[in-house]
């Protein structure tokens, strides 16, 4: 079993900067890819990025395209979301995912951080 815990979420301004962390444990940890997705209230859960965990290439959504960053250090098993100009509408409740396999995917979830943009 894997365990995946966010960390790194708070309240920023407009136009500010987070660093989101999610640290995975458990059983020995090689997934197919790492992604970041989000929620705000009273809306679907969101894709935002995808990192494949032994290639690093690396997807985006478009709304976060140029100003958000995923990457991963496999030494501390922990994927990292880089989010910079944030926006009002980047408020939401940020969650990781880990993919076992390129047939099975986003099969573990955190629990998620909050972030709060304020205009």
């Amino acid at each position: 079993q894997v365990q995946l815990v966010e960390s790194g979420g708070g309240l920023v301004q407009t136009g500010g900067s987070l660093r989101l962390s999610c640290v995975a444990s458990g059983r020995t940890f090689s997934p197919y890819s790492m992604a970041w997705f989000r929620q705000a209230p009273g809306k679907e859960r969101d894709f935002v990025a995808r990192i494949n965990w032994s290639e690093r290439w690396t997807y985006y959504a478009d709304s976060v395209k140029g100003r958000f960053t995923i990457s991963r250090d496999s030494a501390k098993n922990t994927v990292y979301l880089q989010m910079n100009n944030l926006k009002a509408e980047d408020t939401a409740v940020y969650y990781c995912a880990a993919s076992s396999s390129r047939n099975n995917p986003n099969d573990y979830w955190g629990q998620g951080t909050q972030v709060t943009v304020s205009s």
